[in-house]
């Protein structure tokens, strides 16, 4: 893949739908769908993960916390709040577990009237037939809600997935996002953004082969490297470096122009715990990163899918996809 400039599609224009947004994020994507925000609350259901049990690995992913990526999650009999939220099982793979415990933790999420939804953080290898039956079968339940599973891909290249620990492979990756598109259950991609020994070219070719399958949600996250991880004990020995704002936001931005304008954006930077972040440590001021994005955006006359050769047919923002 060239890294060159390439000439902007005279098809593509900013929509309406965005408004105001130079992407379609999820925001956007809310008040055309359900007229109104949502906030999200992570929650922690008790899981584990095959990367942690000794099914796959002890370790975890390289990057992974002690909490296992649900380090802000809480349980759910202590959330309070005002109004309708997503609820979202954060920690560790929210399908692992017996399809029974699945339904209990799923369907009490879902009887809830404050919840508008629940968003299941999980991996491809841990969607068993049984266990898609099972959200078919809440789906159908409760026709008024939603239910979206998170897949953390984070690279579409091997090297770099056995480096992480990741522990599938791209084929069953897509092989997951087609059984759930068959069930119009909505998939949302985890993409990290600035793995060691991955350019902006190979960045580029994840957001480009994401574009290419039924993908309902992207979520652009930076690497961040926390404290007492495998992945902190490689940073401190020199053999990588993280990004700077500036080369993140070029990188973000290229990215965006290469994805799939009808791919609703959740996320473009992400959270890392201040008492585990070790670096970068300029991503804690999330609104002046935002702001910088948005900044440079307007700029550079830059907007998601500028360069986007595919076809739309993803319908990311009709309200079926819920």
């Amino acid at each position: 893949m060239s890294n060159k400039k390439e000439q902007a599609s005279p098809n593509i224009s900013i929509p309406e739908i965005w408004h105001g947004k130079r992407y379609y994020s999820l925001d956007a994507y809310f008040k055309n769908t359900l007229g109104r925000k949502l906030s999200k609350i992570a929650i922690g259901a008790g899981f584990t993960c095959p990367n942690r049990d000794g099914t796959l690995d002890t370790r975890g992913c390289i990057f992974c916390s002690e909490g296992g990526s649900g380090d802000f999650a809480v349980p759910f009999s202590s959330i309070e709040a005002a109004g309708p939220y997503i609820a979202y099982f954060q920690s560790y793979t929210g399908t692992y577990a017996p399809v029974s415990r699945l339904e209990q933790v799923f369907g009490q999420a879902l009887a809830n009237p404050k919840v508008a939804g629940i968003s299941i953080a999980t991996r491809p290898d841990c969607l068993p037939a049984e266990v898609l039956t099972l959200l078919d079968r809440l789906k159908t339940a409760h026709p008024g809600k939603f239910i979206w599973i998170e897949l953390g891909l984070q690279t579409i290249h091997e090297q770099t997935a056995l480096y992480i620990r990741r522990g599938y492979t791209l084929e069953r990756f897509s092989q997951a996002v087609y059984e759930l598109a068959s069930l119009h259950i909505p998939v949302i991609v985890h993409v990290i953004l600035g793995l060691p020994g991955e350019s902006e070219s190979t960045m580029l070719e994840t957001v480009e082969y994401l574009s290419s399958l039924p993908v309902f949600g992207i979520k652009l996250q930076l690497l961040h490297v926390l404290r007492e991880t495998d992945l902190a004990v490689d940073y401190e020995k020199g053999l990588f470096s993280t990004l700077t704002m500036e080369e993140y936001l070029h990188i973000l931005i290229s990215c965006m122009e290469h994805l799939s304008p009808d791919i609703v954006i959740h996320r473009v930077t992400g959270d890392g715990p201040k008492e585990l972040l070790l670096a970068p440590l300029w991503s804690t001021e999330k609104k002046k990163v935002l702001n910088a994005l948005h900044h440079q955006m307007k700029l550079q006359n830059s907007y998601q899918g500028k360069y986007w050769k595919g076809s739309i047919s993803h319908a990311a923002g009709t309200p079926d996809t819920l």
